[in-house]
């Protein structure tokens, strides 16, 4: 299992803050990838480029691999004044 968090406005575009994948294993990009596939209108938000990812609370590439039991959490840039 996966746990995935969708932090700031992602929460509110794509309507949840979290979801859990069951029986996934790939790197980020693929986990990108398979959201995208299994909620289409998702797509717009998580492809963007400007959207970062955490594996485990730590910011990572696209590259790096996720297993079972980890956290993934999207989000957009913060900006502040």
């Amino acid at each position: 299992m996966v746990k995935v968090l969708f932090f700031a406005r992602l929460r509110q575009q794509l309507g949840m803050g979290e979801i859990t994948l069951e029986d996934f294993s790939g790197s980020l990009s693929e986990l990108r990838k398979t959201l995208c596939e299994r909620h289409p209108d998702w797509s717009p938000h998580l492809q963007r480029d400007d959207i970062r990812m955490a594996l485990n609370q730590e910011l990572a590439e696209t590259g790096a691999l996720v297993k079972t039991g980890d956290e993934v959490a999207f989000f957009p840039p913060v900006t502040g004044g």
